[in-house]
């Protein structure tokens, strides 16, 4: 598996401000619908993980905005993980449009136990559909 996945995603009237300009809280959405996305690509769906006890959690995002969407655009969300630990992945993102970077951002994602709140392992049947993360980025804790 390649460890860079692309989601399109088109710029609508909902997500600009007066201007036609894309809203800067935006951006966070189109991020958050990439990984919902690679997740699903890598065969796992965030409800039924939260039925088996699991949620995946933003602990910490840093983000840049480089230059700004508009409406009718095409972007590109990347997601890539850059690293992991037990109970946790941290996945560096973009958005890009024609080539021109619009946002990058580096989060960190924390499993979590649905019940208690607490970080636990990731699954190793997650993990394993990772299996395309380059050992450079991997992390043990």
């Amino acid at each position: 598996m390649n460890n860079c996945f692309n989601w399109p995603i088109r710029v609508y009237f909902e997500d600009t401000d007066a201007g036609g300009i894309v809203y800067h809280a935006r951006y966070l959405y189109f991020l958050e619908r990439a990984r919902t996305e690679w997740l699903r690509n890598l065969g796992f769906n965030q409800s039924e993980l939260k039925h088996q006890g699991l949620l995946f959690v933003v602990r910490d995002m840093e983000i840049k905005w480089c230059s700004s969407a508009l409406l009718d655009q095409e972007l590109n969300v990347s997601v890539t993980i850059t690293k992991f630990k037990r109970a946790s992945m941290v996945m560096a993102q973009s958005i890009t449009c024609g080539g021109t970077q619009k946002v990058k951002a580096s989060v960190t994602i924390a499993c979590l136990n649905s019940e208690t709140m607490k970080p636990t392992a990731i699954p190793e049947i997650i993990l394993s559909a990772m299996n395309g993360v380059d050992e450079q980025g991997v992390e043990s804790e």
